[in-house]
């Protein structure tokens, strides 16, 4: 038997508002509150959170000096056309020279790696 159950995944970053809305443009959902806690509803699946925190330093992947400490696997059925449109909304590439795996690896707005996954 579980002794909790996963409430909610949060990302501290510098401007909760910010980074809500790139993954509410990524994931779909709705945008809730704002100041130092903001919360995304993606519908059918797992909630966001993001925390504001003051002297945020974004991961560097790969760096083992700033390590990326989690990221988030992002299903899609395009790479090509989801790397499109993350690309376009702020996110940066960190692998951009292989194109010969399923997946992708980016840096959100405030620095979170992400991957991009070929279902």
């Amino acid at each position: 038997m579980a002794l909790a159950k996963l409430g909610v995944v949060v990302l501290d970053c510098p401007d909760p508002s910010a980074l809500a809305g790139f993954y509410a443009e990524v994931l779909g959902g709705t945008v809730e509150g704002e100041g130092e806690w903001v919360d995304l509803k993606v519908p059918g699946g797992q909630s966001l959170a993001f925390q504001a925190a003051a002297g945020f330093t974004a991961p560097e992947w790969p760096a083992p000096d700033r390590s990326q400490q989690f990221h988030l696997d992002l299903t899609v059925d395009d790479l090509d056309a989801a790397e499109a449109g993350v690309l376009a909304l702020g996110a940066k590439p960190l692998d951009a020279g292989d194109r010969s795996r399923s997946w992708r690896v980016y840096a959100d707005p405030a620095g979170h790696p992400f991957c991009l996954c070929a279902c």
